[in-house]
């Protein structure tokens, strides 16, 4: 049985994930809890190739399907929970995780309209009980963030293939993790992320205090 504890994070582009995973990881080690961070696509060798398919727009530009493109993102979670999460959790570490069951949901059940019950048959298959401990969902208005993620973008870097679309999609996906906190406050937390990463760090570290430490000794805040 997992030991150690799953935490993903989920948003939008340019939320701050990546500064929030490493702010929340320097915390814990300080603690003396030992962490991993990990991202999807990707997280392990295998799920890592097929990131570079469906980021480059490679599956996309093939004709592939959202439903087909679904599958893809299905099969790289697999080979991430199996070789990446689980084995972690086992081991007493925590894992920080960018992005997991939740954008999936968002970004090919929403915004591409793939029907929920693929969804949800891929789901079950994928992630085989590795349900999130808890889960942060940055929320940011689409523009901010999208101004966000092109300023961080490094001089001749593309963007991704999900980052060129408009922003009318990206508030859709907004707006879609929000309706998912809603349908499971007691996992996903809804972070205000127009704060500063201070402001931010602070709200995440207090619910983990409380949600997955107070029945730890020894752990200070």
């Amino acid at each position: 049985m997992a030991k150690g504890k799953f935490i993903t994070f989920e948003g939008g582009e340019g939320v701050g994930k990546t500064t929030q995973i490493r702010l929340l990881s320097k915390r814990l080690n300080a603690a003396g809890i030992e962490t991993i961070h990990s991202r999807e696509p990707g997280g392990s060798a295998g799920a890592e190739a097929v990131r570079h398919v469906l980021l480059s727009g490679m599956a996309e530009n093939m004709g592939m399907s959202p439903a087909g493109e679904a599958i893809l993102f299905a099969a790289a979670r697999a080979d991430h929970v199996d070789t990446t999460i689980r084995p972690a959790l086992e081991k007493d570490t925590w894992v920080l995780c960018d992005r997991f069951m939740d954008s999936t949901r968002v970004y090919q059940g929403e915004s591409d309209n793939v029907p929920s019950e693929l969804i949800d048959s891929l789901e079950k298959l994928a992630i085989d009980g590795m349900v999130p401990d808890l889960t942060f969902i940055l929320d940011l208005r689409a523009e901010i963030g999208l101004a966000r993620a092109h300023k961080r973008r490094p001089d001749g870097e593309e963007a991704d293939r999900f980052e060129r679309e408009t922003v009318s999609v990206h508030e859709k996906r907004r707006q879609a993790f929000l309706k998912l906190a809603q349908r499971d406050p007691k996992r996903c937390k809804i972070i205000d992320a127009s704060q500063s990463e201070e402001e931010i760090a602070f709200d995440i570290w207090t619910i983990i205090e409380r949600e997955l430490l107070a029945d730890q000794t020894g752990i200070e805040g």
